[in-house]
């Protein structure tokens, strides 16, 4: 009997860590299991075990090891590290697209110190961060009629030069973004929202934004929640 009760522990205990294991999705070697957009296909390079967004407008989404994985509920981190005012995104629920900003999914925006004010730990064009170097009339929080929040910071919580901890989750129609443990979002999609961009599921995606910018990422691991 006990022999039997102790082997039903460790099948319950090996299925509990399964489900709750995180899955890295870049090896710090070379980017297999991801697929660059067309448009600007090298602005993604590994250098020294990072993953490395330098060049011009271009997308990398994560496509594993047979084809294009399909996450709806779970949990995303991140590390990065952004230098003087780049500009990047990690996408969720979105798909593969060769070229253009990609016309699925929600982005988390990436951006310490660059011109839009919309900075790290917006999920963008949703629920902003706001630190605009001049704001026309200062306010705590708004919404305007596209329903688009907007909450005031003095600056981004990050910091170029420096690096971060994002965590992005997503559970059921809730979106919670961190940065370094503190919540920056938390928002929950209402029943009548009719914006294109909607919770469902699909893969991740990074995003190198102009010329100008480099951004450095690692320890990009996933875990898939119930």
């Amino acid at each position: 009997m006990k022999s039997l009760i102790f082997t039903i522990f460790c099948c319950v205990l090996a299925c509990t860590m399964t489900a709750q294991e995180f899955m890295p999705l870049f090896n710090g070697k070379n980017l297999d299991g991801w697929k660059t957009s067309t448009e600007n296909s090298n602005s993604f390079v590994v250098e020294d075990g990072l993953l490395v967004c330098r060049g011009g407008r271009a997308h990398l989404f994560y496509e594993g090891k047979n084809g294009t994985p399909d996450f709806k509920n779970f949990e995303l981190k991140l590390r990065i590290k952004t230098t003087a005012e780049s500009n990047s995104g990690v996408y969720f629920h979105t798909k593969y697209q060769a070229s253009d900003w990609p016309s699925v999914g929600f982005e988390a925006q990436v951006n310490s110190k660059h011109s839009d004010p919309r900075k790290t730990g917006s999920l963008y064009g949703v629920v902003n961060v706001w630190a605009p170097v001049n704001p026309d009339e200062p306010f705590v929080s708004k919404v305007n009629e596209d329903r688009e929040i907007f909450v005031m910071a003095p600056r981004a919580p990050s910091m170029d030069g420096e690096w971060f901890d994002y965590h992005i989750i997503v559970k059921d129609n809730r979106i919670q973004i961190k940065v370094n443990g503190m919540t920056t979002v938390d928002w929950t999609q209402p029943k009548d929202w009719t914006k294109s961009r909607r919770i469902g599921s699909g893969t991740v995606g990074l995003q190198a934004h102009d010329p100008k910018c480099v951004v450095f990422y690692k320890d990009i691991q996933l875990k898939v929640l119930d």
